[in-house]
């Protein structure tokens, strides 16, 4: 894979802490940002494979939306450890957690992927937690399982750190007021309000859904009518559900893309449900009528430097998701 590398300096999580506030209390009810040690990920309610978010902190944006539309490359695929190599990642220790594509040539169909893996002492050594959310075409309803393999395709958005313990950004946000939907997206959109175009915030974590409904899709295989004619045809392509059961989120995002040159996208997150409900996919926004059931619970941290693996050579004319879903 071709491999762009972007150093970052963030600003300490204290600031970021600052910046955050206003912009949650603004669009929730009842909201609180502030740091804390970051509790134990392996354990419940995250169920994840890695213990914390800190040491060795990345981020990666590999492929993109141009290997979907118009037409899939199924070519893309990649192993979760050569990207973490690609990442420049210790194979001492090390956890990776984000949203992408699912390994469609493994499970049989196309599918969304929750990475969630750790590693000891060798890439050979791997914990695997990932989960594929797909489409059962005999009944088109949501099934969840764990991912056959430490595969992915397309694109995937990746949040790499060794997996300690250390302090982490806690956002605890309930009864959204605003007009934002999105949890994730305030807080992008809180960050990019404060540093602008000129400094690229990125941090990577993990939020709980605890309560309201959630609008997600999720990618059925792929259709036979290809290539996609427009980003109506992809939209009609998609399976979306809303579920009110609670949810693991892992999530990628980028208050901007430095100086513009890197084609990231700019938000990521998929999830899905600990209790072993066939429940997540890619997540959209909450659905409560005015907001008033909703709760989110997030813990994140800042990536110290960005790599763009694997772009493709063709760049879309904005992005998809705002695009389908804006």
């Amino acid at each position: 894979m071709k491999a762009e590398k972007f150093e970052l300096s963030p600003p300490t999580l204290r600031e970021l802490t600052a910046a955050l506030k206003a912009p949650l209390a603004a669009n929730f009810e009842h909201s609180n940002v502030e740091v804390v040690q970051c509790p134990d990920l392996r354990r419940a309610p995250f169920h994840l494979a890695m213990q914390g978010l800190s040491g060795n902190e990345k981020a990666a944006d590999v492929g993109g939306q141009p290997n979907l539309f118009p037409t899939p490359i199924k070519e893309s695929i990649w192993s979760l450890t050569d990207i973490a190599k690609a990442m420049e990642m210790s194979p001492e220790k090390g956890s990776l957690l984000g949203a992408g594509a699912g390994p469609f040539h493994q499970v049989g169909q196309n599918c969304e992927l929750t990475p969630n893996i750790s590693w000891q002492q060798s890439f050979e050594n791997v914990h695997n937690g990932s989960y594929v959310a797909k489409i059962d075409p005999e009944v088109m309803d949501v099934r969840v399982i764990p991912s056959p393999s430490l595969n992915c395709a397309l694109m995937i958005n990746l949040f790499g750190s060794a997996g300690e313990p250390g302090e982490v950004i806690k956002v605890t946000a309930r009864k959204r007021i605003g007009k934002q939907n999105s949890f994730t997206e305030c807080i992008r959109r809180a960050l990019h309000a404060r540093y602008g175009d000129t400094q690229t915030i990125s941090l990577g974590g993990v939020f709980l859904v605890r309560s309201g409904k959630i609008h997600y899709h999720i990618m059925p295989d792929f259709p036979a009518d290809l290539p996609f004619k427009n980003f109506t045809h992809l939209n009609d392509w998609l399976e979306y559900r809303d579920f009110s059961i609670p949810t693991v989120c892992c999530s990628v995002l980028h208050s901007a893309d430095p100086d513009k040159k890197m084609a990231l996208r700019m938000e990521h997150t998929h999830c899905f449900s600990p209790n072993g409900q066939h429940a997540g996919g890619h997540y959209h926004f909450d659905v409560d009528p005015e907001g008033e059931i909703v709760e989110y619970e997030g813990y994140f941290t800042t990536a110290k430097v960005i790599y763009r693996l694997g772009r493709p050579a063709v760049t879309l004319e904005g992005d998809l998701h705002d695009e389908l879903h804006q």
